[in-house]
């Protein structure tokens, strides 16, 4: 970058006004100039305090040129290099209810299986936005128009889609702020929209469902959506568990957009099966693997546990942010209200919150307390039992009084300790908004339809007893 005579930055282009050049720091070539949206104009030297507005050739030059570019290039493990395509959505990027999501770990207290899986909702956001980028481009070269205003509410909708996610991701839904991530996502859209504006507010038409272009919809939150779609390469990458592994560029390349309705090419049949069997064993193999249950009840018992007692009882050992809703009903609805302590503490929130606070639990008097934040810290993780069959008040019973003999717990404690539960894998639900596939003969047909794959809408349920290991 030219520094004139005066001490001053100055762009390089200014060059023919003659100001009389000290020396060269640093050259912007002419393919940069699209990615520089801002100039201006400030001492070289000194503060940056704001400075004159200069204009040449009806172009805004301002100061403070580290904002110059926004338009970054993100290294990403998984697909190499993501482009940040337009200056708000840098801007979305950049603001601390998004920054706060490099603080959530993507898959909740997975690591304690898989050691590798320590990435975040940041991460996964990222993804899924340069898979919409790829889908973007696929449809448009297939005749399908797709405005610039479109295509950045979309980016900006499925960069959003996690962004209502709490501590520990899934694993404390509606325990800390008592609403589920979607209604708090809503909110923070809202609220994103209210700041930044630009297309934040047709993104959020999308991600609901209310734009009359319903693809983008499908693209944002469907049963084959690119939220989907990052979330198993990324979490299959990052636990090393291959079989979650699919062929997203494939199947990018076989979408298509016919009267506003997002289809499938049926020669990607294949691919969308494959898509289907790597999640169902994903779900099994990650999500729902036995000690990830164990881990995940034991944290989500613990904060039950916790909103039970007194503050006196629990704030010495808390975050401040995580105390401040626990003592607390705080819903979605109650973000929505200019309430600055509630954002405050809110950006504050995340999975470091809960992990010192669980650390410093373990020295709490009360034994249930005890176990279960010293279970979670030192991985002394409770037994998952499986049961063919829904587990029975008699089951549920004797393995309560058993902990309670040899932990010598109280009635209330040992409600917090021993529990039952199911859980349900569905690949595919063919009573939702199925995948449309555009057959050879140029009909569109329910992905149900094709009797070769029907066996994916099948549900698979285990049921459990999750308890603190016993003798004998």
């Amino acid at each position: 970058m030219p520094i004139g005579d005066s001490g001053h930055i100055v762009p390089f282009f200014l060059k023919e006004e003659k100001l009389g050049l000290q020396q060269v720091d640093l050259i912007i070539g002419p393919e940069d100039l699209d990615l520089i949206h801002i100039y201006q104009y400030k001492p070289f030297t000194g503060p940056f305090s704001s400075g004159k507005v200069r204009t040449y050739r009806n172009r805004p030059i301002f100061s403070n040129l580290y904002r110059v570019n926004k338009r970054k290039l993100v290294n990403d493990p998984v697909y190499g290099l993501i482009q940040i395509p337009t200056p708000l959505i840098f801007d979305i990027i950049e603001h601390p209810l998004f920054q706060r999501l490099r603080r959530i770990r993507q898959t909740g207290l997975t690591h304690l299986v898989y050691p590798g899986s320590q990435h975040t909702r940041f991460h996964h956001a990222l993804g899924a936005m340069h898979l919409m980028t790829m889908a973007l481009q696929e449809l448009r070269s297939k005749n399908t128009a797709i405005s610039d205003d479109e295509a950045e509410a979309a980016l900006i909708g499925v960069l959003l889609h996690d962004i209502g996610h709490g501590p520990y991701s899934h694993a404390l839904e509606n325990l800390i702020i008592l609403s589920n991530h979607e209604a708090v996502g809503h909110v923070l859209m809202e609220k994103l929209a209210g700041e930044l504006g630009g297309n934040i507010a047709l993104a959020l038409d999308m991600f609901n469902g209310n734009y009359h272009r319903s693809f983008f919809h499908h693209l944002i939150s469907g049963q084959f959506d690119l939220d989907r779609l990052d979330y198993l390469s990324r979490d299959s990458f990052y636990t090393g568990v291959a079989e979650g592994v699919v062929g997203y560029d494939r199947i990018l390349r076989m979408l298509r957009v016919v009267g506003d309705q997002l289809v499938i090419d049926e020669k990607g049949l294949y691919s969308i099966e494959k898509f289907l069997v790597a999640r169902r064993i994903m779900y099994w193999q990650v999500y729902l693997h036995k000690t990830s249950i164990a881990a995940e009840g034991m944290a989500r018992k613990l904060l039950a546990l916790l909103r039970t007692r007194e503050a006196h009882d629990r704030a010495d050992y808390l975050a401040e942010e995580l105390e401040y809703f626990l003592a607390r009903s705080v819903h979605a609805a109650d973000l929505s209200k200019t309430n600055n302590a509630h954002w405050h503490q809110f950006i504050r929130l995340d999975d470091v919150s809960v992990d010192y606070s669980i650390k410093r639990l373990q020295d709490h008097p009360d034994i249930a307390i005890r176990l279960l934040a010293g279970g979670l810290v030192q991985r002394k993780l409770f037994k998952v039992k499986w049961y063919p069959h829904p587990v029975t008040d008699d089951d549920l019973e004797k393995v309560k009084m058993q902990c309670r003999q040899e932990y010598d717990l109280a009635p209330g404690q040992v409600e917090y300790l021993v529990w039952a539960g199911y859980e349900t894998n569905k690949a595919y639900d063919q009573m939702a908004n199925e995948i449309r596939i555009l057959s050879r003969d140029g009909t569109i047909r329910p992905f149900s339809t094709f009797a070769e794959f029907s066996m994916q809408g099948s549900i698979s349920e285990k049921y459990y007893i999750c308890h603190p290991k016993l003798r004998g």
